[in-house]
């Protein structure tokens, strides 16, 4: 195994630490390892993620269950829409959009550079968020706000943008559920990846038959990732969440810069 593939698949295990630890991040950092250690093209690399950090997410979720942390009733009906509208990015509107997009002079706009340089500017904006002074988002216990027109509507839109991006998308589910819905904490964490679950992997089912799928790199990656899932979830007991949450803030800050030189000054 060469050593970039070994980095490859330590990003792997760092996949699923942050979605243990987080419930949400994963699929930021899967993105760039599968394009620029692996060279696998961003179409592919956004199927890839998807299938990545919905089966880890099923086992994150699973745990999660079994300690009575999911609310079943809000992810349903936020998965729902979810899933519907990734399925349909996925499957039918992402196979359609030319290759070449637009060729302004010299410079040519690639489907490839504007899928990862959209996914860049959501890691800024991310980043940015996350290493913002301000006020932490709520770990009350209000009783639960069920506006279910507002929750199927966060529902499509975040399921359209997971289908274009490929990501799972908890960095905007999580704040939903809380500030929304009202969820604790520890409940918008454990129900995101729940939803995170569903919506990833029917979303990775649209892109069967489009792609060609190389099941035996996948699932590797994928067993790899599910034990760094473990590892995060066991350590979420002793880091603190608001370190962790500047850390990993920095690490995107970094990667969002790196991509955009990447793409468009290369």
């Amino acid at each position: 195994m060469e050593t970039i593939e070994i980095f490859g698949y330590l990003g792997a295990l760092m996949v699923g630490l942050v979605l243990g630890l987080m419930g949400s991040g994963g699929s930021l950092i899967a993105i760039p390892i599968f394009t620029y250690l692996f060279h696998i093209s961003p179409i592919t690399t956004t199927a890839y993620s998807l299938f990545v950090v919905g089966t880890s997410s099923t086992i994150g979720a699973f745990r999660n269950w079994e300690k009575g942390l999911v609310d079943f009733r809000i992810a349903i009906v936020f998965a729902i829409p979810a899933f519907i509208a990734v399925y349909v990015v996925r499957k039918y509107i992402l196979p359609i959009i030319p290759i070449e997009i637009i060729t302004i002079e010299d410079f040519m706009v690639t489907k490839d550079m504007a899928i990862m340089v959209f996914l860049a500017l959501t890691m800024l904006l991310c980043s940015l968020s996350m290493l913002r002074k301000r006020k932490a988002l709520s770990d009350h216990s209000q009783i639960n706000r069920y506006n279910y027109p507002l929750i199927l509507l966060q529902g499509i839109l975040i399921g359209l943008f997971t289908g274009v991006v490929g990501i799972g998308g908890g960095f905007l589910i999580i704040p939903t559920l809380v500030l929304l819905v009202k969820l604790p904490m520890k409940k918008a964490v454990a129900t995101s990846l729940f939803i995170i679950a569903l919506k990833s992997l029917i979303g990775f089912m649209g892109d069967v038959g489009n792609l060609e799928i190389n099941w035996d790199f996948l699932i590797g990656f994928t067993v790899v990732s599910t034990l760094g899932i473990f590892l995060g979830i066991y350590l979420s007991s002793f880091i603190k969440g608001e370190k962790l949450k500047t850390y990993f803030g920095w690490l995107l800050l970094v990667l969002s810069v790196g991509i955009i030189y990447k793409e468009v000054f290369t």
